[in-house]
């Protein structure tokens, strides 16, 4: 089944119309050498309302003022201006990056920087791209058009990860296709397309994207269409794409169906049926494979730093580290991690023997494949050091190969994480950038998962845009900024789930001690049982979040449920009287580990009024109680400020009055001076704060740096080609010149010469051979036996054979049929190489001669 062509009933204008004022697509337009021609066919084709801004950034000579602006206007009616600071950028038009500049977007308007470099190759594309696409998200277009190297290629993938729209001019069209290919290597790339045909193609796509609403909203009626195609995927791939969040299948989804320009996902569906090719680009689609080495720098220096190390404390000499690594695409994340790991070993001395197994695993089989090759491109220079390019790569002619050591260390294999059983005990998890695709109750269920699949130390890394939820009793956190957690105990065993079906696996023994434990009491234990009812006092215990792990005896004089959902949370549930000098003692009792008595607290409970006395302690004995905090309640009783002799009456309370005034000053006090405390602690923890992130920006400037050293690297080869170019040319001239020598000397000799290969086909001749035998331009490459000539020499083919078989010369006198006396000499034609190649012939006119010889023989006759 072939796409419907549709016509489509939505116009560009209606596009921008249905939008927010200010919010319509800008299109990056990157090109470079050989670029000029592509953007000339690609504006010229451009409508001139097409509801779209266009952003030029072109590779330009940061000496000369350019004329870009001016070239272009003459090819569209759009306004086209040269990009200024604070300029805000409109629909309709045109704006070009000025030369020695790097173009910048925030808020719909332009800013420009000074380049960091003062000269050499720099990456103005991919500065842009990525300002755009943190600007504009889904309304950013990346277009990459003709040039060298690989800029734009990281600015693209920035585009595709915010939801925007990558195009590209297709490589067999354009004048140097290294930057298009090297775009379409690095992103699933929407449109591919020559260079005139992008901007219908573009038109076409986002007419077929649903404006505004989301037309999962608008086509309720066609809700059970996507469950369909959900099912279409689970038939096919053997993967379910249903536990993923609708709104981002569904996005995903609109994209196949506008480049089809299928209106409707009814149809889509059909389309899907009658084409399985598409169901399987789909899923490539929905498997978002972003990802580099040594991504978010900060993360892998402090896995080397601390969780490393910490991990190896815990172990055993010659033990084996086991890490997870489920969504690891084409396997940067897993390589990196195990050279982070061998760097940590070498820390340690002595080195105790100590290994890794990583287990990498993905849905997409196709991103296995590519791992278990461990070649990558040279462009990963720009994110490995040079340091860990020598150590740990291989450099090959296509780039780099990961050496055998890290290889070793990894096992890759295809695994759905929701469907298949997880790996177990193990040491380590990096699960990053893919619980954000699922749903909540997912999250949920995955993150459980993860804290069984743990060892009871275990760590685990998540990605930077994604959070542990209401489960934060399961990890405490290493580094919450870096999303690096560590196993906890915890009481609260998580919930049983239904995924995978073959987790769960009774262990006989196991269930023994459970069998043990469940004995008839004897009557001691029932006695102490009973007295401790009676006797002692109320209590709870709870983790460092104040979750209630362990209730004892009747707290509800001191504790009531929160109104609303069911929470079991210390805080939540406390009383009124109670919550604030509360608060302050629990979070002194965490930073100081030591026990806080909050005495007479006066708490109303139904009309009546009680006092209390409440130990707060820290406890971190035994083992699995440790990091927990014990709280009791003891109830005591009032105290009066009436001492023995007093006289009664008002006096009497007006004097216990004033007691308790004086006491809540007293209280109000404390709480001010802890108040004041923790503002003192939360502007450290802010200076601290603010100091991380000045600490990522000095990374990310250094990024930068690297990323320029590679592109200057670049240049240098650049340069180096132009240099080897410019040889080339040289040598080129001095072999014409010798060229038209040869021709002149031989001109200038008078000698008819004639060349031949060893086919005896003419190879060349001079000018006097054409006196001789009849030859033009054209007998070049006949054979030299079917030319006419003067010559009475009918064994000339044959001597000329003769001479290829014994290299031996041959030199006569010929008569010509005109009377002409030539001296014919047939020579091996040699090569530098003392190879032999064909034959020369040259044709000595020797008539003047052979007329002087036979006078004199009449004369001598006549004596």
């Amino acid at each position: 089944m072939k796409p419907k062509k549709l016509k489509s009933t939505v116009s560009s204008k209606e596009i921008i119309s249905a939008l927010d004022p200010g919010k319509f697509p800008i299109v990056g337009i990157g090109a470079s050498a050989g670029g000029l021609d592509a953007l000339e066919q690609f504006l010229g084709n451009v409508p001139e309302n097409s509801g779209l801004a266009y952003v030029v950034i072109q590779h330009l000579d940061p000496t000369q003022q350019g004329m870009l602006p001016e070239l272009l206007q003459r090819i569209t009616k759009m306004k086209v201006s040269l990009a200024k600071d604070h300029l805000t950028v409109k629909p309709n038009c045109v704006y070009v990056i000025p030369p020695n500049k790097n173009l910048s977007i925030l808020k719909g308007a332009l800013y420009l920087f000074e380049p960091p470099e003062s000269r050499g190759l720099r990456l103005p594309i991919d500065f842009f791209l990525h300002a755009l696409a943190d600007d504009k998200q889904e309304l950013g277009i990346g277009l990459i058009l003709s040039g060298m190297g690989s800029d734009g290629s990281t600015g693209v993938r920035a585009i595709k990860e915010n939801g925007g729209i990558v195009m590209v001019q297709e490589p067999a069209t354009a004048k140097f296709d290294s930057m298009p290919r090297n775009a379409i290597d690095a992103v699933s790339v929407d449109i591919i397309a020559p260079a005139n045909e992008l901007p219908a193609r573009l038109m076409d796509f986002l007419k077929n994207i649903p404006v505004g609403k989301s037309a999962l909203d608008i086509e309720i009626h066609d809700k059970s269409a996507l469950e369909k195609i959900i099912i279409l995927l689970r038939t096919y791939t053997g993967n379910d794409f249903s536990p993923y969040k609708k709104n981002t299948v569904y996005r995903r989804i609109e994209r196949r169906m506008g480049v089809y320009k299928i209106d409707k996902i009814t149809s889509y569906v059909s389309f899907l049926q009658e084409n399985p090719k598409e169901i399987h680009i789909l899923f490539k689609e929905l498997l978002i494979g972003v990802t580099n080495f040594f991504r978010d720098p900060l993360v892998w220096d402090q896995l080397k730093e601390k969780v490393f190390p910490a991990i190896l404390a815990n172990l055993k000499a010659g033990s084996t580290i086991r890490v997870w690594i489920p969504g690891c695409s084409t396997g940067e994340e897993a390589y990196s991690l195990a050279i982070v790991f061998k760097e940590a070993i070498d820390m340690i001395k002595p080195h105790k023997g100590f290994s890794l197994q990583i287990f990498a695993t993905d849905l997409d089989n196709e991103a296995i494949e590519i791992a278990r090759k461990g070649a990558f491109p040279a462009t990963i220079a720009t994110d490995v050091s040079p340091k860990r390019l020598k150590r740990f790569f291989n450099e090959t002619d296509e780039g780099f190969l990961v050496k055998s050591e890290i290889r070793e260390t990894v096992v890759f294999a295809q695994h759905n994480i929701i469907m298949h059983p997880p790996f177990t005990k193990v040491d380590m998890l990096s699960c990053r950038n893919l619980l954000i695709y699922m749903d909540t109750e997912v999250q949920k269920k995955i993150l459980r998962l993860f804290y069984n699949s743990l060892k009871p130390e275990g760590f685990m890394l998540l990605g930077s845009s994604e959070t542990l939820g209401t489960l934060g009793h399961l990890f405490t956190p290493v580094d919450a900024k870096l999303k690096i957690y560590k196993r906890t105990f915890s009481s609260m065993v998580p919930e049983v789930f239904d995924f995978p079906s073959s987790y769960y696996r009774t262990d006989p023994t196991t269930f023994e001690k459970q069998m043990k434990a469940i004995e008839i009491p004897n009557i001691q234990t029932l006695a102490d049982r009973l007295v401790l009812q009676h006797l002692a006092p109320a209590g709870v215990l709870v983790n460092e979040n104040g979750d209630i792990i362990y209730i004892s005896g009747h707290t509800g004089k001191y504790l009531e449920p929160a109104v609303g959902k069911a929470n079991m949370n210390i805080f939540a549930m406390v009383r009124e009287g109670l919550r604030i000098d509360f608060f302050s003692a629990f979070r002194k009792v965490l930073m100081k580990h030591e026990t806080v008595i909050l005495r007479n607290i006066k708490l109303a409970t139904n009309g009546d009024t009680h006092t209390v006395t409440v130990h707060i302690e820290w406890i971190d004995k035994p083992g699995p109680l440790y990091n927990t905090v014990m709280i009791i309640f003891t109830e005591v009783p009032e105290i009066t400020d009436i001492t023995p002799g007093a006289k009664k009456g008002k006096k009497a309370v007006k004097s216990i009055r004033q007691s308790e005034l004086e006491k809540e000053l007293q209280e109000i006090h404390m709480e001010m001076q802890n108040t004041l405390e923790e503002m003192h602690t939360s502007q450290e923890e802010l200076k601290s704060t603010n100091e991380e992130l000045q600490s990522t920006n000095e990374e990310l400037q250094s990024a930068n740096e690297e990323l320029t050293s590679s592109q200057e690297e670049m240049q240098s080869l650049n340069e180096e080609l132009q240099t080897v170019n410019m040889e080339l040319q040289t040598k080129l001239d001095d072999f014409l010149r010798v060229d038209n020598d040869m021709k002149n000397l031989l001109n200038s000799t008078d000698i008819a010469t004639l060349f031949l290969d060893k086919e005896l086909r003419i190879r060349r001749f001079t000018k006097q051979a054409t006196k001789i035998c009849k030859l033009i331009k054209s007998d070049i490459g006949r054979p030299f036996s079917d030319l006419v000539s003067d010559l009475i020499y009918p064994e000339l083919a044959a001597d000329a054979l003769k001479v290829i078989k014994t290299l031996a010369a041959i030199k006569k006198p010929i008569p010509t049929k005109d009377g002409r006396w030539f001296y014919i000499s047939i020579m091996p034609y040699r090569t530098f190489d003392d190879e032999i190649d064909g034959l020369v012939i040259t044709f000595i006119n020797i008539s003047d001669l052979k007329q002087v010889e036979s006078k004199f023989y009449e004369a001598k006759q006549k004596k």
